[in-house]
This record gives structure tokens, sequence and C-alpha cells, in this order.
């Protein structure tokens, strides 16, 4: 199933922090515009742009942010959407809202680990909100909703196969809580401190979706200063489902391989990102990481369940006081999985 690719927004800090980041933004114009490009064995090479517009509601919350972004790629694939993070109520409350829609006309050089090759068309359209009330100092409790049209269109013998094997979309209509700790000192750019998020997402036909099903996803995340101005950061990352169809199954989400191209009911990565401080506002970065599929946790030491990457980048700070950096990354798989990108912000 289509997981909205949207960077959710990040939880209030402390309010002395939360000021001096407002106070330095004033300096630079709340305006940001940049281009996005990555390319992998699915998409192909796809170029877009993000723009961005930042504002401070009250004193005590950390700033909002309102996006737009669009992307098109060599393989007649598109799409486009707005997001926006709103904080207020001096960082008390915060909601994040996005919408995305597009067409994703896939090209798999390796589907669903078969070895053969397959063209598909994907149709989206997903809205997403999630809304967070601090509850305890760098704890926040909230809930979220989310629906979504996702529909897999394939010619010929693909098309009965996947028809066969219940990947072919459904709508989906889910509802679900969240919890979440974070003492990072930065809101974009983090430095030090812990990031930890829970989240479930009940799809019910009752709502209006096509299945009923559950899913629930984690994430920890630590960032470790060393040296001179550089950063290690750990993310461990997972996601599980009870009862739901194979297109709502979990997919690999490192970096260098397509989602959707490897399906399990449950995954779990951790994922290793060294940021080096260079000369002025550039910075270098190596990663490492290794994910797992799996129905039970003993299939983790198969390694044919297992899905390594490695990978290095070079970041620039675009507004170095609010925290916006971009990145490039080019990292690799196994079996041939391999990608580059062009994003604005860390991965995590």
């Amino acid at each position: 199933m289509f997981v909205l690719g949207l960077v959710l927004g990040r939880a209030q800090g402390r309010a002395e922090e939360a000021d001096a980041v407002s106070l330095a933004e004033a300096k630079e114009s709340p305006w940001l515009l940049t281009p996005t490009l990555s390319s992998d064995p699915k998409l192909g090479s796809n170029l877009g742009v993000v723009a961005a517009y930042t504002l401070d509601i009250d004193e005590g919350s950390r700033p909002s942010t309102l996006v737009a972004f669009g992307t098109y790629s060599d393989t007649d694939s598109w799409f486009a959407g707005v997001f926006g993070d709103v904080h207020w109520g001096y960082g008390k409350h915060q909601i994040t809202t996005g919408l995305i829609q597009g067409t994703i006309r896939n090209e798999y050089e390796d589907f669903l680990g078969t070895g053969r090759p397959a063209n598909t068309t994907d149709d989206i359209e997903s809205l997403f909100l999630r809304y967070k009330q601090r509850i305890r100092r760098n704890w926040f409790l909230g809930g979220q909703v989310i629906t979504s049209n996702y529909a897999i269109g394939a010619d010929g013998l693909l098309g009965d196969i996947l028809e066969q094997i219940g990947l072919v979309g459904f709508d989906s209509n889910g509802v679900g809580a969240v919890i979440e700790y974070d003492s990072r000192d930065s809101l974009r750019n983090p430095r030090l401190g812990q990031h930890f998020i829970a989240h479930n997402i009940a799809y019910r036909e009752s709502l209006g979706g096509d299945e009923s099903f559950d899913a629930l996803s984690s994430e920890y995340t630590r960032y470790m200063p060393f040296g001179d101005g550089h950063v290690l950061a750990v993310q461990v990352q997972g996601r599980w489902t009870r009862d739901a169809p194979l297109g709502g199954f979990s997919s690999v989400t490192l970096r260098g391989y397509t989602r959707g191209n490897y399906l399990a009911e449950h995954y779990t990565h951790i994922d290793v990102d060294a940021r080096f401080q260079l000369r002025s506002r550039f910075g270098a970065a190596l990663f490492a990481g290794v994910g797992c599929l799996y129905r039970g946790v003993s299939d983790c030491s198969d390694s044919g369940a297992l899905f390594p990457a490695v990978g290095a980048g070079l970041i620039y700070n675009v507004k170095p006081q609010a925290g916006f950096v971009l990145r490039a990354d080019f990292a690799v798989g196994d079996s041939d999985n391999s990608a580059f990108y062009l994003n604005l912000g860390h991965p995590f």
C-alpha cells in the first residue's frame, strides 16, 4: 500500500530554544525555494521543486512551516502536494497535515524479488491530518486520520498476476493515536537529543474503506555530537501489520531501495548517519544500515530477508539560522539496488 510520503512535522521543544530560533530566523527571508532530484530503478530520473514559508504564530512556539512541492520524472510520472506544520499555544499544540496526488509509472527491474522486470501505473490521492498536544515537558499525545485512494494498473499477464496476488490497490480510511517524546535541540538540523514516536492506523471498512486491517509504526532516533561540530545520528524504525492485504504490507524504507519493490507483513531497520561539518556552509555524510522484512522474527536469520545499504552524501546549509539543509545522497543496496537523492532536509 502506498505510504504517504510526507515528511511529518517535528514536535515542540523547550520554549527558550524556540525563542532563539525565531529571533534568528527573523534575520533571514521566510521564503525558501529549492530544486529536488532523484534517480532510482523504479521512477527513473525525476526533477522537482519545493517552496516553503516559515512563520512565528507566538513567541513560545516553534516556527510553523507551509510547503508546496511537485515532481516529474522521465517515466512520465508526477506527484504534487501541500504540507503544513503549525505550532501554537506557546509550544503546547501542533497540527501536521498534507495532501498529495499523482500518477506513478513504475519501472521495476526486480519486481517483488522475482528477478523479472515489470511496469505498473499507480494512481494516488491521499489526505493526512495529525494533532498533538504537550502533556508533560517533552512528551506529546494526539491522534491522526488518513484517507487515501490507491489504484494499481498493469496490462496483459502482469495485470492478471497482480489481481491474483491481491496487489491491486484500494480505498483506505483510518484513524489512530500518536505518542511522542522529543528532546532534540533543533527542529530541522538536530545535533543533540532524542526523538521517539509511535503511532497506529486502524483502517476500517466501517469508515468507508475497502479493507479492515491495522498498522503500527515506531521510530527512535538519537543524535550524538562528536569532534568539531560533527553529529552521529542513529535511527531504529519499524512497521508491523495485522490482517493486512498485500497492498498494505510493509516495505523497505532504507535509502537505495525502491518502496513497494519488496513486501512483507513487518519491517524493521537500523540506520546510522554520520554528519561531518566542513568549511563554511558545507558538510558531508556517510551512512550505513540494514533492514529486515519478515513474518516472524526468526525470518531475519535468513540472508534473503535482509537488505543492507551504504552511501555517502554532501550537505549544504541553505538557511543556517533556520536549520534548512539541502542534501545530496547516493546509496547502494543489495542486488543492484541504488539511488540518488537531492532533497531538502536530513533523512531523519
